[in-house]
């Protein structure tokens, strides 16, 4: 009831607000349509293989956007998500990918994401969803920006892996990064100078409960032909510190962006969660790359990526998700060295060909991800792609039933194959 109410006072203020400004309302939104199948990795048990039958997915979103700036100094942004789907059952059960995030785990209150079927309710093969994902006012100063409500904060340098990122990032493996989630938060941005800024703010977790909430001071300058950026950041009484350093070097530009984060540095002595203390060790991830632009036609980038939270044995893979880093630190990959190429070249006009490459440095297995897209129209596009994993699949160690171990052999080869095609029209 008490989010019913949150909301239904959001929509009068949203609608209040636009009544009395009419010739101030901007309307926008997208229509995407994703078919996605999934073919999943054979498992081992003993002699025996265990082959899965291939799992499949319609995914429709509609999001509208509307914006009202009835002052100069003030504005109202609001953005909604309408999702019917048509997919296998076990996808609405589980997530298939052991590379899972919780997008919105930074929100005060919220609506169940589903709308059919209900919670307790039998699932098929047909659900409906629905995000709120924007609804924040924007106060403009003379000395600030603030921004209230349901926003986006994303930032950081690099192309694979953002280690300061850790309150709404996407994985490696989603097919709509178009725009970061929405959280809930209270945000202000102060200009110091033609290239400097202060941003600080505090994002609100379940409950607002401090243990599940977030803040941040990040500051932001231009220093010898370099933009460097740093921030502090209590989340989840976890501490991070973290470095994004960006420059031009020759006729490339280099990226250095680097996280060290602390467990429970602001739990208090008598708070601390009784775990073993192997799962609440200090741990630090940085991404080092550069990217070039070796023709008008062709990009091309590289990316290394450590993430000291990983293991450094494929069979200590399961153990990781029990730390920090995993639980409430947004880290995903299993391993602790990894090496991304990228490119993207004009194949015509209106054809653009991206290709990535991922590869697991500390088990050799490898991400290949084509994707070809065609402006059909003015703001219509259709695209194809794939994530193909290579690697060692994994082995089911026998255990008392209903339950099951996963041994790891290798990262990617423990994640199924997916293959899509899109379509998006955008008004």
């Amino acid at each position: 009831m008490k989010k019913i109410l949150i909301y239904s006072i959001f929509f009068m203020i949203l609608f209040g607000v636009a009544g009395k400004a009419a010739e101030t309302i901007s309307i926008r939104g997208y229509y995407k349509l994703f078919f996605t199948g999934f073919e999943m990795p054979t498992y081992s048990l003993g002699d025996e293989k265990l082959d899965e039958p291939p799992l499949g997915a319609v995914n429709n979103r509609i999001r509208l956007k509307v914006l009202v700036t009835p002052a100069s100094w003030f504005s109202l942004d609001s953005a909604y998500d309408f999702s019917p789907r048509i997919q296998d059952p076990a996808l609405f059960q589980e997530d298939i990918f052991f590379a899972a995030i919780d997008p919105f785990s930074y929100r005060a209150e919220d609506f169940s994401q589903r709308i059919y079927p209900k919670k307790d309710d039998p699932v098929g093969s047909f659900g409906i969803f629905h995000n709120l994902d924007r609804f924040f006012v924007t106060i403009k100063t003379n000395g600030a920006d603030i921004f209230i409500g349901r926003q986006a904060i994303a930032w950081g340098s690099a192309r694979f892996v953002n280690p300061t990122d850790v309150i709404a990032p996407f994985t490696f493996n989603e097919l709509d990064t178009e725009e970061r989630r929405g959280v809930d938060a209270v945000r202000v941005r102060i200009p110091l100078g033609m290239m400097d800024e202060l941003d600080l703010g505090y994002i609100i977790g379940k409950d607002f409960k401090f243990s599940s909430s977030a803040f941040y001071l990040r500051g932001k300058t231009y220093l010898f032909k370099t933009d460097i950026s740093a921030v502090l950041m209590g989340f989840r009484e976890n501490l991070l510190i973290g470095l994004d350093v960006a420059r031009a070097v020759g006729g490339a530009g280099a990226w250095l962006e680097a996280a060290y984060v602390v467990p429970d540095f602001f739990t208090g002595d008598n708070e601390v969660p009784i775990r073993d203390e192997k799962y609440r060790k200090n741990y630090f991830r940085a991404s080092l790359g550069l990217d070039y632009n070796f023709t008008s036609k062709l990009y091309g980038f590289f990316e290394y990526h450590y993430n000291s939270a990983g293991k450094k044995k494929p069979g200590e893979y399961a153990d990781a998700f029990f730390s920090t880093a995993f639980t409430e630190g947004a880290t995903y990959l299993m391993g602790q060295h990894y090496l991304n190429l990228g490119m993207t070249t004009q194949v015509t006009a209106l054809i653009p060909f991206t290709a990535l490459v991922i590869v697991n440095l500390t088990d050799g297995s490898i991400t290949l991800s084509p994707a070809l897209e065609y402006n059909i129209a003015e703001n219509i596009y259709l695209a194809a792609g794939a994530y193909v994993g290579i690697g060692k699949n994994p082995e089911i160690i026998p255990a008392s039933f209903p339950e099951r171990i996963i041994r790891f052999h290798s990262e990617f080869g423990a994640y199924p194959t997916m293959v899509y095609t899109s379509f998006r029209v955008y008004f």
